[in-house]
């Protein structure tokens, strides 16, 4: 049980779901605890043994038709993850979330890297997240993916391409976002216009995930003006909330209350010149269940 962390660590960023990442260690202890005492003692390295079969049932998920959703309403953004402090407290994660099971925030759960991963084969998703985040050899990536050391190690170069095109532009440094995240904040709750498209890069993107189950664009929407000016519109209709400035993913987001419920947690990604490049809106209610109150 020692490996628990490790596998919800290693499954969340293949999947980018908290759900789907229970599911596969769920699965993986169960078929340890399927094997009799002398298969188990057989195992010279339980925990190499339980990342394989993680990392296989992940592989397997991944190539389904269910995690590729094909029939997700709307776009599917990865699931948003609170401060680690929160979950701690069980003021964002509840009643029900074990502090042993928190994800590592570090760049490679960032909802830009997430999103990117999104992009790559399944195969790569693996390769690169093994290898490149988890430092497992090639030798040992090969037995989880199924190919050669050598296919794995250019499953790995390809991914590491999308992820340094994705990094290029972006400003990593949290205090900068943070700074930027505010002012968005301001300029949206004062309603001026203008300060928000100067603050979102001029192709900036916005993506909604309301999955169905809650009101959300069914397409992104490119162009500082004509998100500005959506986001204008939803303060002037919304009904009385709060827009909270909370981490999420490991960086500077916002969070939107309303009526005591979390409906709407933002993710951002900004460039060297301080403007925002992307905005990731979750509002479907099932990704939202860590950042409620028990």
């Amino acid at each position: 049980m020692s490996e628990r962390r490790q596998l919800i660590n290693l499954a969340y960023r293949l999947l980018g779901s908290l759900a789907d990442a229970e599911d596969v260690v769920q699965e993986t202890y169960t078929r340890w605890y399927a094997m009799t005492r002398q298969e188990q003692d057989a195992i010279a390295n339980p925990g190499a043994w339980l990342t394989k079969v993680a990392g296989r049932i992940c592989l397997n998920l991944l190539g389904s038709a269910r995690v590729r959703r094909e029939t997700y309403v709307g776009e599917w953004i990865p699931e948003p993850l609170p401060d680690p402090a929160e979950w701690n407290t069980g003021a964002a994660g509840g009643a029900g979330v074990d502090p042993a099971d928190r994800i590592t925030l570090d760049e490679s759960v960032t909802m830009a890297f997430l999103v990117v991963f999104e992009s790559m084969t399944p195969a790569e998703r693996v390769a690169f997240v093994l290898h490149d985040v988890f430092r497992y050899p090639f030798a040992e990536v090969a037995e989880i993916v199924g190919r050669s050391p050598a296919a794995c190690r250019q499953l790995a170069t390809s991914a590491r391409r999308r992820v340094t095109a994705a990094r290029a532009g972006a400003s990593p440094d949290a205090t900068r976002q943070a700074r930027v995240v505010r002012r968005f904040k301001a300029a949206w709750e004062n309603q001026d216009i203008e300060a928000l498209i100067g603050l979102l890069d001029p192709a900036a993107l916005a993506v909604s995930d309301g999955g169905g189950r809650a009101l959300a664009r069914l397409l992104p929407l490119q162009g500082a003006e004509p998100i500005a000016h959506l986001y204008l519109m939803v303060a002037r209709l919304a009904p009385p909330r709060a827009i909270l400035e909370r981490s999420v993913n490991g960086l500077p987001g916002l969070a939107v209350e309303s009526e005591g419920r979390i409906e709407t947690v933002f993710s951002f990604r900004v460039d060297e010149h301080d403007r925002i490049t992307h905005i990731w809106a979750v509002r479907n209610p099932d990704k939202l269940l860590p950042w409620q109150l028990p």
